[in-house]
């Protein structure tokens, strides 16, 4: 009924662990304290927050948990709750090197990793990460508008920048997963690059984390 309002906007969120180079990642923090820090400081109007998972950082290693955890929004929601289109999958990585957040806008069917993965995985030889994909120049893009919402968290006074770029490690990998289970499923898939601790801060991290949340819900109701 028209009075009703917009359908609320589920996000389920994912960190990863540390690996090879970063002891402690700050997405592991971001994720395992989402929960406890929008409860405090509260929710967007509209939005559920989902899961919080934290994943291994490993390409297929780390493929079961993954798919587990994405299979489980559409298991997991109801009539009342929200349509598949109203779920968004946000990913959280680090880029070691980074000083500002980076929005994604794709994902590049190719795994050539610099260094072995948490699971001691390292393809070498440019393989396709879905062979039934094409080949490694196929690539998959967000459905979210990555520019709007870089200008809106911008606009709140975050250092952050539109990114094609997601590297070929296991953020590229993931985030490859992600978009081709959204297209298949009818949900959304973003993954944002965050900076070490020493570069951003803790504090002003989670104040991102929960800044986004409000974007994506906005922009989807």
């Amino acid at each position: 009924m028209g009075s009703e309002g917009p359908a609320a906007v589920t996000i389920h969120v994912t960190g990863f662990k540390k690996f090879h180079g970063v002891s402690e990642n700050p997405t592991e923090t971001i994720v395992s304290n989402l929960k406890e820090y929008t409860k405090k400081n509260g929710l967007p109007k509209g939005l559920i927050l989902g899961s919080c998972s934290v994943l291994e950082t490993a390409g297929q290693g780390a493929l079961t948990p993954l798919y587990q955890t994405l299979q489980s929004a559409l298991n997991g929601k109801d009539s009342e709750s929200s349509s598949s289109g109203r779920i968004i999958w946000l990913h959280f990585g680090v880029n070691s090197g980074a000083s500002r957040f980076a929005i994604e806008h794709q994902a590049v069917n190719e795994a050539t990793f610099r260094c072995p993965d948490e699971m001691g995985w390292k393809p070498q030889q440019k393989e396709p990460i879905i062979r039934a994909d094409g080949g490694i120049s196929r690539v998959r893009q967000t459905s979210l508008p990555v520019e709007e919402i870089t200008k809106a968290l911008a606009k709140k006074g975050y250092e952050v920048m539109t990114s094609d770029d997601a590297g070929r490690f296991v953020c590229n990998y993931v985030y490859y997963h992600s978009l081709c289970f959204a297209e298949q499923n009818g949900t959304k898939s973003l993954f944002v690059h965050v900076p070490l601790f020493l570069t951003i801060d803790e504090e002003t991290q989670m104040k991102f984390a929960a800044s986004l949340l409000e974007v994506l819900t906005s922009l989807c109701q």
